[in-house]
C-alpha cells in the first residue's frame, strides 16, 4: 500500500488533493464526511455511513424500530446488511427495553377501585405461583408504541402454547401505573376470576341435572292423594250396587219388561233416575226420598 501526501484543497473546494512521493503523481480525493470521520478518528461515525451507502435505512430509523419491538434479525433482514452492522445501534436501545421492563414490574396494577397495593411483578409471581407454572421460566420485554406510550409485555409458555400478556406501562411517582391489554394480561392480575364462571357452569349443567332429576320423577310418579283417593270414591261404588233394588211391589213388573242393561240404573215412578243423596254415600244406607 503507497503512502500519499496532502497537497491542498482543490480549486472547487470539495476535495483534496493528494500526491504520491516516489512517483509524483497526484489524486484527487472527495472531501466528504467519511473522510471527515476519518481524520477525527471517529469509527462510530463510520460505521454509520457503511450502513448509509449499503442501505437505504438509516441509522436513526434502525434505532426507532428497534425501539418499536423489532429485534436485530429483523432490522439486518429488512436493512440488507449483516447483524454486526445493526448491533452497535441497536445496543443503547435494547438496554432501554430492558430497563423499562424492569420498571413496569415495580409499578402498580392499575383496578377498579384505583392502584393495587402490590407491584406487577409481585401480583404476576402470585398468578404462576396459584397456577403451578415456573415464574422464573418468564421473561420481560418492553418497547414504545404507536401513541408514544411503553408497551411491557411477558411471555411464557404453558405446555405447548406460547403465551403473552401485554400492559400499557406510564412511569411516575411510587413506581407509576401499569394498565392491562389484553385478556391474559387481565387474568394474570385476578388468578382465581375464571374459576367462578367454571363452579356456576358445573352446577347448571349436566350434575345438577342428575341430582334433580330424580326428585322431579318421583313428584310426578306419586298421584296426588286429594285427587285420586278421594272419600267419596269407595262408598258410591258400594251404593251402586244398591240403587237396583226396587220396592217388593214392582218385580212383577221388571220381569214382563225386556231386560235393561245393567250399567244403567233404575227408574223411579216418576221415570227420574234414582241419584242417592251425599249423606247416603257417606252413611252407606238408603235414602227414602223419590
Amino acid at each position: 500500500m503507497r503512502a500519499l501526501r496532502v497537497v491542498g484543497l482543490h480549486e472547487d473546494g470539495k476535495s483534496i488533493v493528494c500526491e504520491d512521493p516516489a512517483r509524483r503523481e497526484r489524486f484527487l480525493l472527495p472531501a466528504d464526511e467519511r473522510l471527515r470521520a476519518a481524520a477525527r478518528g471517529d469509527i462510530t461515525r463510520l460505521g454509520q455511513i457503511e450502513i448509509e451507502l449499503e442501505s437505504q435505512m438509516r441509522p436513526r430509523e434502525i434505532q426507532a424500530r428497534i425501539r418499536a419491538g423489532e429485534s436485530v434479525e429483523q432490522v439486518a433482514g429488512s436493512a440488507g446488511v449483516p447483524m454486526q452492522r445493526v448491533e452497535r445501534f441497536a445496543y443503547p436501545v435494547l438496554l432501554e427495553r430492558s430497563r423499562t421492563a424492569e420498571l413496569a414490574q415495580q409499578a402498580h396494577p392499575v383496578r377498579e377501585d384505583g392502584p393495587d397495593v402490590r407491584t406487577l411483578g409481585e401480583v404476576v409471581a402470585y398468578a404462576f405461583g396459584v397456577r403451578g407454572q415456573d415464574y422464573t421460566q418468564a421473561t420481560w420485554d418492553s418497547w414504545r408504541g404507536d401513541d408514544g406510550k411503553w408497551v411491557v409485555a411477558l411471555h411464557w409458555q404453558a405446555g405447548r402454547s406460547d403465551n403473552q400478556a401485554h400492559w400499557s406501562f406510564s412511569p411516575g411517582a411510587h413506581g407509576g401505573t401499569v394498565t392491562v391489554l389484553d385478556e391474559h394480561a387481565e387474568d394474570l392480575l385476578d388468578p382465581n376470576a375464571h374459576r367462578a364462571p367454571r363452579t356456576l357452569r358445573a352446577v347448571d349443567g349436566r350434575e345438577a341435572g342428575e341430582l334433580e332429576q330424580p326428585t322431579l320423577d318421583s313428584a310426578y310418579d306419586e298421584p296426588p292423594v286429594n285427587v285420586v283417593e278421594t272419600p267419596a270414591r269407595e262408598p258410591a261404588d258400594d251404593d251402586t250396587t244398591e240403587i237396583p233394588r226396587i220396592p217388593a211391589e214392582e218385580p212383577e213388573q221388571t220381569k214382563a219388561a225386556p231386560p235393561k242393561p245393567p250399567a244403567r240404573p233404575a227408574k223411579g215412578k216418576k221415570n227420574h233416575p234414582v241419584v242417592p243423596a251425599w249423606e247416603d254415600v257417606l252413611l252407606g244406607v238408603r235414602s227414602q226420598r223419590g
